[in-house]
């Protein structure tokens, strides 16, 4: 009895130690309001006590979404996570709560928008760019608080004061976007809960981040209640894509990654041995931008610039068994997850092979996952925005417990998608390949809108090396009902390009679009009210200007839009053309253009 009385007491101090101990952890654990400026990002020395997910700090936070500003609180929050080689790691991001009244049922569904390529530089920081009004993703996020979601945006790990960015380290992203789903539930009258549904969103970088939050959910964070998870323009095997970056115009990605992925392994990838002195110019060159600065700044550079004896990728990896170690430590695919998966690409994706990533698809469907798959037929930055529609359609449908379509199931089974992909090592151009027009034009004097005819179409090369923007522009004869003498009346039109389109189009270092570029086009009367009058053709072709400046973004969102006036001049060539004439020529004929994006296929 006495060995069990000791016993008992032992138990008893242990107990209240082990108490002691948790109620000590917890009042470390226990998030605090942060500072106002930059020192918000500077981690105490004991930020990395606790356990992963804990909310260390906040702030309140005003983020401009630009011209897609939607009605939301937020806050920049710091968090614990975990690194690639498990080690606790300090990260920031952004919450944001929309303050409309969720109008679902149950609990407001969480979306962890996992961000694309930002650059190395702090002020690149999601969370900094999106107070500062400069996000050039605000578009998407904006999508994602409109159809109601909590949004929450990791800047993930390395954007802390005096940090490097760990730049495609899979798994450290995958974490990230998992641990700040639970920091947002410890923040402070943020009304969001562990029982909320959850569901992960991301494109190019930001498709790796969910795919990997995808593949390790299960295991790291179970508690999550992941429903979906929506990855685009996936880079799943980072030797092919390597290979593809290398010298290409999208190269300055493949420079970010070798910088980021030394960060994460620097025993395993020795920059400082494998650079040379020029090189390391440019890697501090690299460090201090943000990604439309790179992009354009190491354009076409190929890796043995930056090293020893001029030494290329494969001679690096073939040399350094190591660094080959780390790339393949990156590929995604062949793991069972959970959640349902959207996945997409780009048909003329000019970064990241389409190959690769119609076979991350297929090994996940071979791993026994549910996979929908689409096609888009643009280049990258277009494809990230016009996947946006269908990437919350399916989060949401995950949301309701709706059924989907399941492409590991599909059949017939399509033959692998052929990459369109223009040259990736020459210029930078971007095609608008038959991408649809709309539109109206309103005649002044009678006051009558003519709209554009479905089938209408705009064929075009946006060269962003050149500055050069050319292209054609095709409208099938339509019929508009108009005022002739106060009569509606059945008008039979023609506009045919007299000139092609041709102007000037440019990519800003902080992603805004801009666009000068004139259409000339002749304008045909067919037919009145049904009956032909032969060819009443406008004598000289109407000049109209089109002009655009916006974020990048526009180019699959559908806010790619020219407007403004343009003449008609007089009318000749049938028996009605002196009333035609005095109906329809003149100045003030306002216009208002749209082009969007072709519809993806599912695959």
């Amino acid at each position: 009895m006495k060995g069990l009385s000791t016993f008992t007491n032992v138990f008893k101090v242990t107990a209240i130690a082990a108490t002691c101990s948790l109620v000590t952890q917890f009042a470390v654990a226990a998030p605090v309001k942060g500072a106002d400026d930059i020192s918000f990002y500077v981690p105490s020395p004991v930020a990395t006590n606790g356990i992963k997910g804990d909310l260390i700090s906040y702030r309140s936070a005003q983020v401009d979404l630009g011209t897609s500003t939607a009605d939301a609180k937020a806050w920049t929050l710091m968090y614990r996570s975990t690194d690639a080689l498990g080690k606790a790691n300090v990260v920031t991001g952004t919450m944001l709560v929309p303050n409309t009244p969720w109008a679902g049922s149950g609990q407001r569904p969480v979306v962890s928008y996992a961000v694309g390529t930002h650059g190395l530089d702090q002020r690149c920081a999601p969370s900094i760019q999106l107070t500062e009004g400069k996000d050039y993703e605000n578009k998407n996020i904006s999508a994602a608080l409109a159809a109601g979601f909590t949004v929450l945006v990791s800047d993930y790990a390395g954007y802390t004061t005096g940090s490097t960015p760990t730049y495609l380290a899979g798994i450290s992203q995958g974490q990230a976007v998992l641990d700040i789903i639970k920091a947002a539930q410890q923040l402070p009258g943020a009304a969001t809960s562990a029982s909320a549904p959850a569901g992960v969103w991301g494109y190019s970088q930001g498709g790796q981040s969910a795919a990997w939050a995808a593949q390790i959910q299960s295991t790291y964070a179970p508690e999550v209640k992941l429903l979906g998870v929506a990855a685009g323009g996936v880079p799943g095997n980072f030797n092919e894509t390597a290979q593809y970056l290398n010298g290409n115009i999208g190269s300055s990605f493949l420079l970010q990654g070798v910088i980021g992925l030394a960060e994460q392994y620097p025993t395993q990838i020795p920059l400082n041995t494998l650079a040379s002195a020029q090189g390391q110019q440019l890697i501090a060159q690299a460090k201090d931008q943000c990604v439309f600065e790179s992009l354009f700044d190491f354009q076409s550079k190929r890796l043995s610039e930056f090293t020893v004896g001029a030494k290329d990728l494969n001679q690096i990896l073939a040399e350094n068994p190591s660094v080959q170690a780390v790339l393949d430590a990156q590929t995604l695919g062949n793991k069972r997850f959970n959640a349902p998966m959207y996945q997409y690409h780009g048909q003329a994706d000019e970064f990241i092979p389409l190959s690769q990533a119609y076979d991350l698809k297929n090994n996940y469907c071979r791993a026994g996952n549910s996979v929908t798959f689409d096609l888009f037929p643009s280049e990258h930055i277009v494809t990230q925005f016009q996947g946006a529609t269908n990437a919350l359609s399916f989060l949401g449908a995950r949301f309701k417990g709706e059924r989907f379509t399941d492409s590991c199931g599909l059949f017939p089974i399509k033959p692998a998608p052929i990459s369109t992909a223009n040259p990736v090592d020459g210029d930078f151009i971007v095609t608008l390949d038959k991408w649809n027009l709309g539109g109206t034009i309103l005649l002044k004097t009678l006051g009558d809108e003519v709209v554009l005819p479905e089938g209408a179409n705009l064929i075009a090369d946006s060269n962003l090396t050149t500055g050069k923007l050319t292209g054609n522009v095709t409208i099938p004869e339509f019929r508009s009902t108009v005022s002739v003498l106060y009569i509606p009346t059945s008008v039979g039109l023609t506009i045919s390009e007299a000139e092609p389109v041709d102007g000037v189009v440019s990519l800003s270092r902080e992603g805004i679009l801009d666009i000068s570029a004139v259409q000339k086009n002749d304008v045909t009367i067919t037919s009145l009210a049904y009956i032909p009058v032969g060819q009443c053709k406008t004598v000289e072709p109407a000049v109209f200007p089109l002009t655009f400046q916006g974020p990048v973004s526009a180019l699959g969102s559908g806010d790619l839009g020219f407007d403004g006036t343009t003449s008609f001049s007089r009318i000749r060539g049938c028996f009605v053309s002196a009333i035609l004439s005095t109906l329809v020529s003149g100045d003030g004929q306002e216009f208002n253009f749209n082009v969007t994006p072709p519809a993806p296929v599912r695959y």
